[in-house]
């Protein structure tokens, strides 16, 4: 299975940007995890939220495959502890999911025509983050998952 970040926009902070590496690298030893960012469209600051739904929610779509299974990382989507979502990292791998996409959108979230496409809504907190903030959790979140379904020392009940 190959589990991909997509991500619009593109992270800044050097300091992100380094524990955000450092997280990737360390699930090398379990899963093919990938990053892509989809570049923000300089074009549409001045348009409509609408607008710049749409436009990125085009490029989303672009990037994904036929048989992906897609889970937006949304404040409208359900909480997980960190053993459910390694039990559904589990499933997943279980049913032989061959790509498994989990998508950060926009400063304004997503069109209509993303969250009809989504398989699963996940949300990672009820608090707001910074979409650059959101890249490091969630790939520190993967890592726990791994670290999980492993009985490896990483994660403490």
């Amino acid at each position: 299975m190959q589990i991909v970040l997509l991500a619009v926009g593109k992270t800044t902070d050097s300091h992100l940007i380094a524990l955000i590496s450092e997280y990737q690298s360390r699930l090398k030893h379990y899963i093919n995890f990938s990053i892509e960012e989809i570049p923000e469209n300089k074009k549409t600051k001045r348009a409509s939220e609408e607008i710049q739904k749409e436009i990125e929610g085009k490029s989303i779509v672009q990037r994904l495959k036929p048989n992906d299974f897609v889970v937006l990382l949304d404040e409208k989507g359900r909480e997980y502890t960190s053993i459910e979502f390694s039990k559904f990292i589990q499933k997943q791998m279980n049913i032989s999911t061959k790509r498994l996409v989990f998508v950060i959108g926009g400063p304004f979230g997503f069109s209509e025509e993303i969250y009809n496409l989504a398989n699963k809504k996940f949300s990672l907190s009820r608090l707001t983050f910074s979409h650059q903030m959101v890249r490091l959790f969630f790939v520190e979140q993967l890592y726990r998952a791994f670290t999980i379904l492993r009985n490896e020392p990483y994660h403490h009940q």
